[in-house]
């Protein structure tokens, strides 16, 4: 047995006869099991519950009775966002920005539903996951058993003897390092059963590998941080007050910071303020239920001219019909460019809130977490514009049916006598324009570069604090 790995067992001997190091062990593994069992079991409900609900919606659309096409645009639809299988250890943005979307035509509704809008940032939580655990209760957990791995030694005077003996202050680190990492491994074993366990519910092999990964550099980033302090630090109350300061600072006040430094520096308007002001454009668009609105006569000339014809009853088409696609359009445009305009700034505002990782592995390892999982921002983005195509495409087959297979003289007197209002319906079969709506995440490869960012700053960090314990422990003397 060489000396290294003599000195790991040595820690871990140590280590069994504190009570309080043992409770505190115990402690965070009973949460961590409770913690990730319960949220896989919701997590679990929940993805089965959204795709029941898609498929449900979807077939209550399909069921409609025959009725005029405008009353299929208002009666809607519904866009559902089940959960990823990693969202089970990272639930992420997913408890405030909402599941489902209604989707109607002539406007954009928010997501709804969501677990808690009160916690909408990302420096908090409403519920306790694995991911809260790993982020900040096993630092501490480290910050517990490696305070004093070096101080320990000058205080019962063994160090001087391991140096008289010709052990290295190199040596020593590494194999109170060793110790540490057998500590790290076991503490990673819940987060491996889940990520074996979101394999086989259809995540791949790459993304949750990946996690792991980043769980166990975030871990060693605080253990190594931990020890660099016991071998600098000469006093056993000031190393554990500086650790405990160390992780306040990273872990509250950082991030809390980068909150209200992003939304200071990267101004994104309300969306109250951004409907206000987009309001007053949409009025200069004209209403498309009114055929006669004014902001349409440029419009009237150009299919008269088209079909060439002088009176719009005698158009081929249904000229109400080609109002509502029109309007439909312009308005779908003015509100995709706020749209995107608020979910430009909400981006920027998350890749500054994510520099500042290099100020706190807990900003970097929350970051990658989010990403790696699909529970990140961008991910909820996406999931706005692919529900918004699917209202646009359903909603404007729906006005092209109103086009074509609706004339005009049935459609102004539908509400005038019953023999119009009977020969202004469509057939249902016409509301199979509905396509199936199914979200999942990014590829495991996009996610992972997505990630680059964070993997880099978690490299760099435990880079950093690895050459910090390096030339310490060549420096370590009595």
């Amino acid at each position: 047995m060489n000396a290294i790995t003599r000195i790991a067992r040595e820690e871990w001997r140590l280590w069994m006869r504190s009570k309080i190091v043992i409770v505190a062990a115990l402690i965070v593994a009973v949460l961590l099991i409770v913690t990730s069992v319960l949220t896989a079991d919701r997590i679990t409900a929940e993805q089965s519950q959204r795709l029941d609900q898609q498929i449900a919606a979807e077939k209550t659309f399909f069921s409609q009775p025959d009725r005029h096409p405008h009353r299929m645009v208002h009666y809607g639809h519904y866009a559902f966002r089940p959960p990823p299988p990693l969202a089970m250890f990272e639930p992420g943005v997913d408890a405030v920005t909402g599941q489902s979307i209604f989707l109607e035509g002539h406007r954009q509704n928010t997501a709804m539903f969501a677990d808690n809008k009160a916690a909408a940032d990302l420096g908090g939580f409403s519920a306790l996951t694995p991911a809260n655990l790993y982020q900040l209760l096993l630092p501490l957990l480290l910050i517990v058993l490696g305070n004093a791995l070096f101080l320990r030694e000058r205080e019962s005077g063994t160090l001087a003897v391991m140096l008289a003996q010709g052990q290295t202050g190199v040596k020593l680190a590494l194999g109170k390092a060793v110790a540490l990492l057998m500590v790290i491994a076991i503490f990673m074993t819940p987060l491996i059963a889940i990520a074996i366990y979101s394999v086989n519910l259809g995540e791949s092999m790459l993304a949750a590998s990946a996690l792991v990964a980043g769980y166990s550099v975030y871990l060693c980033i605080w253990g190594a941080i931990a020890l660099a302090a016991s071998i600098i630090i000469k006093q056993r109350a000031v190393s554990l007050g500086f650790l405990i300061f160390a992780w306040l600072f990273t872990a509250m006040i950082v991030p809390r910071f980068a909150i209200n430094t992003s939304s200071a520096v990267i101004y994104a308007p309300g969306k109250i303020e951004s409907d206000l002001i987009m309001l007053a454009e949409q009025r200069k668009l004209g209403d498309g239920h009114n055929a006669a609105d004014p902001a349409f006569q440029q419009l009237q000339a150009q299919v008269l001219e088209q079909y060439g014809v002088e009176k719009i009853e005698d158009l081929p088409i249904n000229w109400r019909g080609v109002v509502a696609s029109n309007s439909e359009a312009e308005l779908t445009q003015l509100l995709n460019r706020y749209s995107e305009e608020r979910m430009t700034l909400e981006a920027k505002q998350s890749h500054m809130f994510d520099l500042f990782g290099l100020g706190s592995p807990s900003i970097a390892i929350s970051s990658l977490s989010r990403t790696l999982a699909g529970t990140d921002l961008a991910t909820h983005h996406r999931f706005l514009r692919e529900s918004e195509a699917l209202r646009f495409d359903f909603v404007q087959s729906l006005n092209k049916v109103h086009v074509e297979r609706l004339s005009y003289a049935d459609d102004i007197n539908r509400n005038v006598d019953a023999a119009s209002s009977m020969r202004a319906r469509v057939n249902s079969d016409a509301w199979q324009v509905l396509d199936a709506f199914r979200f999942a995440p990014d590829s495991p490869q996009q996610r992972l570069g997505n990630a680059g960012l964070s993997l880099t700053i978690l490299a760099i960090w435990l880079f950093m604090v690895g050459g910090v314990i390096l030339l310490a422990a060549k420096r370590v003397k009595l």
